[in-house]
């Protein structure tokens, strides 16, 4: 540590001659061919990699608008109050001059909560933008869902953000989706801070949050607050960074008045911000230097190390307060300006089509060629709303923009920026923004450009569906409305897929819940005036194979003319578990020389893709497998793309069985929390559904249980979770993978595909 300190008081002394010496214009002469805006810009990363804030004279003027610019979403699980907190942000920014509830007695409901469907049942369901302002920051948000069955949404938003806030219930602590969430953002390498919600609430319990932070999520994490009294004593907050009490006054807690530290919390403060400088310094060079030399530390150096250490994601501060109560807000706004990244200070790149997919990083200048990804869909009053993140250059109103993935020119009628369902017509548009335009139809996924680029942005992460049902119009007449609907949600929402069954001929519509597809079934007759007949639901089976099978197929036909002549010679085997590229499907071509002309390969593993897209079982998508050619025949005649795609279809059809086939079944992390003298009837009603008990603890009087228990048998869950524990037990439940069902289970269904199939 000391031959480290003494290496960078070195540096920062010849830093200091260079940078601050009068003589800079000398930077006009060039330097071993090196220009003076290359070193120019050397140095100015020097500066900052010194900790010296480059003078304002050298900033263009939009790179001091940009520092001033915070993207972030607000994501959490389900009723940890991510929707109440962004309707306290919105109204103490000044964006709304009432606050309404999410279950409002008065029937207006959240602002956010901008659908009937989401006021009536008390839960987002589609991510909402907005924008504000927090003293000279503009702070553009998203409210995401908490409810599993909506990750695509959580997932679109924290893709395209710079920052998020985590929120977490004081009584419920991390829960399942607490997980799932922090997952994503760590997809997405998205700085966040935490905010502990609910304080006000009866048994409400801080540190046990934050226990639960570090132990169950592994996040590097302290108190940034301490809570003045708990429950219905809680009053107002101790910054630990300024040494200050904060209490809220006022009818809405619009008046935060800043006083001294009572002398009886004096001590536990000072602990606690002690307990913050050993926990940052360990992720902080700069603040180690000061905290093991016992050097005071000021409030900006604090501040300055903890803004350093949450945007590297090495370090997540964590706040504290009462959305509902209006206490800590104002001060998590604080927080959210001082240690989230602006738009600059997150490195993102794009994809050059041009040179075959070569990463380019993006600068985030309004004055460069506009790059905008398009996250999300929405069919508004005016036509399709298209939700854009701008990542470099401006758009205008008027503008004609590329979309890089079709190749289409497009033209930019009208240009929006968004208050939950209100729009706010704009001229024009920069780099960090997020905005919306009005007809400019395209794909949830695609990238805009100005034409001068070729670059598209990499792509979000989408979970495949893990429940299906029937679903038809109750008359012919409203036949043409029921597709629009269908069509519209499936561009909206990857998630949500329509296919045709081709046995029965019947519409499926599949997605990520029971919920999740009722509330589609519910917008259709809603938006729609279509009332649909429902099916019973099915669950999305895989098939897989557990065993190498040898095929070897000759496919021959003569009809007269040209016959069709094609021999394939190989075998399939399964991908194991461990193998690193992850793929549901694998072809090699392990030919030794031209028994098979190569102009035929690519028709060989589309016959054995279409093959593998029904299994002979149940009829279900056959995963995890690697289809390995070693020979084949040709004939210079008869062999044709025909012959050899119909040859690979039989010869998977034919080996399939001697391969040991499967089904999979999705397997669901299902989390139960119940009162304790309910633990003996809900463990035992999990054991006769065939689920495992993975973790079982006690959270105050209730029992928190998790297992996981195949989706197949939780259908109407609800209903008798809520009769085995008088009302009071909850549940959420998540996709956790596809597992092999029991032979019974196996056979059973077999037979029902078989007779299904025998009688249509």
């Amino acid at each position: 540590m000391a031959a480290r300190r003494a290496a960078r008081g070195v540096l920062r002394g010849v830093l200091s001659s260079l940078l601050h010496r009068e003589a800079v214009p000398a930077l006009n002469y060039s330097c071993h061919g090196v220009s003076r805006s290359k070193l120019f810009y050397e140095f100015s990363s020097a500066r900052g990699m010194a900790g010296l804030a480059q003078p304002a004279q050298e900033r263009e003027p939009w790179r001091q608008a940009m520092e001033k610019v915070r993207n972030i979403g607000i994501s959490a699980h389900i009723d940890s109050g991510k929707t109440t907190l962004t309707e306290r942000v919105l109204f103490y920014t000044g964006r709304i001059h009432e606050i309404h509830e999410v279950r409002g007695k008065d029937g207006v409901g959240a602002k956010m909560d901008s659908m009937d469907l989401e006021r009536e049942k008390g839960i987002t369901i589609q991510s909402a933008a907005t924008h504000c302002t927090w003293g000279d920051y503009q702070v553009n948000i998203i409210d995401t869902p908490g409810h599993v069955d909506f990750t695509i949404e959580v997932e679109r938003a924290l893709r395209v953000l710079d920052g998020a806030v985590l929120v977490l219930c004081s009584v419920g602590g991390v829960q399942s989706q607490s997980i799932t969430v922090d997952r994503q953002m760590r997809r997405y390498n998205v700085p966040r801070v935490a905010f502990i919600n609910k304080l006000d609430r009866s048994g409400a319990d801080p540190w046990k949050v934050i226990d639960q932070l570090k132990k169950k999520l592994k996040l590097n994490c302290a108190a940034v607050q301490y809570p003045i009294g708990l429950e219905t004593e809680l009053q107002g907050l101790v910054d630990l960074v300024q040494m200050k009490a904060f209490i809220s006054k006022g009818a809405h807690g619009e008046n935060v008045v800043e006083e001294e530290i009572a002398p009886e919390m004096l001590q536990i403060a000072t602990e606690k911000r002690r307990e913050l400088i050993e926990i940052v310094s360990e992720v902080d060079e700069e603040l180690a230097e000061k905290f093991l030399s016992d050097e005071p530390i000021s409030v900006d150096e604090l501040e300055a190390a903890i803004r350093r250490a949450t945007i590297s994601l090495q370090f997540v501060p964590v706040f504290m307060g009462s959305a509902f109560k209006n206490k800590g807000v104002q001060l998590l706004l604080d927080g959210v300006s001082n240690f989230l990244p602006c738009p600059l200070e997150v490195s993102n790149h794009a994809l050059d089509q041009n040179k075959n997919e070569e990463k380019v990083n993006l600068s985030g200048s309004p004055n460069a060629p506009l790059v905008a990804l398009a996250f999300k869909l929405e069919e508004g009053r005016f036509g399709q709303l298209t939700y854009l993140r701008l990542y470099d250059g401006t758009i205008r109103r008027g503008d004609y923009i590329v979309n890089s993935t079709t190749g289409r020119k497009v033209k930019v009628p009208r240009l929006v920026r968004m208050h939950a369902d209100d729009m706010e017509d704009i001229q024009q548009a920069g780099a960090g923004e997020i905005v919306a335009v009005f007809g400019v139809e395209c794909a949830s996924g695609d990238t805009f450009t100005d034409g001068s680029v070729k670059y598209t942005m990499t792509s979000m992460n989408v979970p495949e569906p893990v429940m299906s049902l029937a679903i038809a119009p109750s008359s012919k007449d409203v036949g043409q409305q029921f597709s629009k609907a269908l069509n519209r949600f499936q561009k909206e929402d990857p998630t949500f897929r329509v296919s045709l069954d081709p046995d029965s001929g019947e519409t499926i519509i599949s997605g990520m819940g029971e919920l999740h597809l009722d509330i589609y079934v519910e917008r259709i007759k809603r938006e729609y005036k279509v009332d649909a007949i429902v099916g019973k639901p099915q669950v999305n089976f895989r098939e897989t194979i557990t065993q190498r099978a040898e095929f070897d197929y000759l496919h021959r036909k003569q009809s007269g003319g040209q016959g069709q002549y094609g021999r394939v010679v190989g075998y399939v085997e399964p991908i194991e578990e461990g193998d690193l590229s992850g793929k549901k499907f694998e072809f090699k071509n392990m030919m030794i020389g031209q028994a098979i002309p190569s102009n035929f390969i690519p028709s060989i593993e589309k016959g054995f893709i279409e093959a593998a897209n029904s299994g002979s079982l149940i009829g279900h998508p056959v995963e995890n497998l690697r289809v390995v050619l070693t020979d084949g025949a040709s004939h210079q005649v008869d062999s044709s793309d025909l012959a050899f795609k119909l040859a690979a279809l039989y010869a998977f059809r034919d080996c399939y069985q001697k391969a040991r086939p499967v089904i999979l079944e999705p397997i669901m992390l299902v989390e139960m929390k119940a009162p304790m003298e309910f633990q003996g009837p809900v463990i035992g009603d999990i054991n006769r559904r065939k689920g495992i008990i993975v973790g079982s603890e006690q959270d105050g009087d209730d029992a928190v249980i998790t297992a996981h228990v195949p989706l197949n048998n939780m259908f109407g869950y609800s209903t008798g979770l809520r009769s085995m524990t008088q009302g009071k037990g909850e549940f959420t439940m998540e996709y956790h993978q596809h597992a092999a069902v029991p032979q019974d289970v196996q056979a059973q269904l077999v037979k029902e595909f078989q007779n299904k199939r025998g009688s249509a």
